[in-house]
């Protein structure tokens, strides 16, 4: 065990503190969000979450300096630094195919929410809140997109292909030096990425979700969320939206019944004066 932990200790990026006691060792990862203590059974596991962590995302949590606050002690009044700073916005698939209405693939009602993400994303950075932009980017034959809509992908035509002009950003949203881009393939935030890892990493414990469409890419993004003990799970009614307004309430409904809080735009900019 001493050998090992050795080892895996030299290898880190940023080292850990490692404390052995005679019949109880234990290790102290310094993470962003504070120092987390685990027992013997704990210690592999949390260098493997400090050794997956890639230098792309390292130098994300480097530079996001609202995520390295040190939290309140316990008993102490939350203030907004430490309140915030461990939030994150994550902003779906609002992308010129799924948006625009000249495209085949637009979400109907997703070109009516773009002023509203806009809002949003800027009152989360006035806040530090760290975005977070979730984006589709599909192989050009479609080999790493869903069966069912695999028939959408031919000679090297398809929706949200990598680096193709429909897979970028809409109008008026630019990704920033301190954001964070996430590409997925299916229709979870959070399957088959390192999302998790990424928010972990961060001290993350509340997500706000803005984007596109609400029955699908938002909707299990959120159920994940929820399932991973995400602690506050807000989803912005306005600034989301799904091919009608009736579908779009229903999801809304089923996510408000598990926990997750939804707010208009106006009502979540209060929060930040309470």
């Amino acid at each position: 065990m001493a050998v090992m932990l050795s080892t895996l200790w030299h290898s880190l990026p940023s080292k850990p503190i490692v404390t052995f006691g005679s019949a109880n060792p234990t290790l102290k990862v310094r993470c962003t969000g504070g120092i987390r203590s685990n027992n013997d059974s704990s210690i592999c596991s949390a260098i493997r979450l400090q050794l997956n962590v890639s230098a792309r995302d390292r130098r994300f949590v480097k530079n996001n300096s609202s995520i390295k606050a040190t939290k309140a002690s316990k008993g102490d009044e939350p203030t907004a630094f430490t309140k915030w700073g461990e939030t994150a916005m994550l902003v779906i698939d609002m992308q010129n195919d799924y948006v625009l209405p000249e495209s085949p693939t637009r979400i109907a009602g997703a070109n009516a929410i773009v002023p509203s993400v806009i809002e949003a994303v800027s009152v989360a950075k006035e806040h530090g809140i760290i975005v977070i932009w979730v984006v589709r980017e599909h192989d050009n034959k479609g080999r790493d997109v869903e069966l069912f809509r695999r028939h959408l992908y031919t000679d090297g035509v398809g929706p949200a292909l990598q680096s193709s002009k429909g897979a970028e950003l809409v109008e008026g949203l630019v990704i920033q030096d301190d954001d964070y881009k996430l590409v997925k393939t299916r229709f979870s935030a959070f399957f088959a990425t390192n999302l998790d890892l990424l928010l972990k990493s961060c001290g993350i414990n509340n997500l706000v979700v803005v984007g596109i469409q609400t029955p699908n890419c938002i909707r299990q993004t959120v159920f994940d969320a929820v399932s991973l003990d995400y602690k506050h799970v807000t989803v912005i009614t306005d600034a989301t939206a799904a091919a009608t307004p009736e579908i779009h309430l229903a999801n809304i409904e089923d996510m408000k019944n598990v926990g997750v809080t939804t707010q208009t735009l106006q009502d979540w900019c209060r929060t930040f004066k309470l």
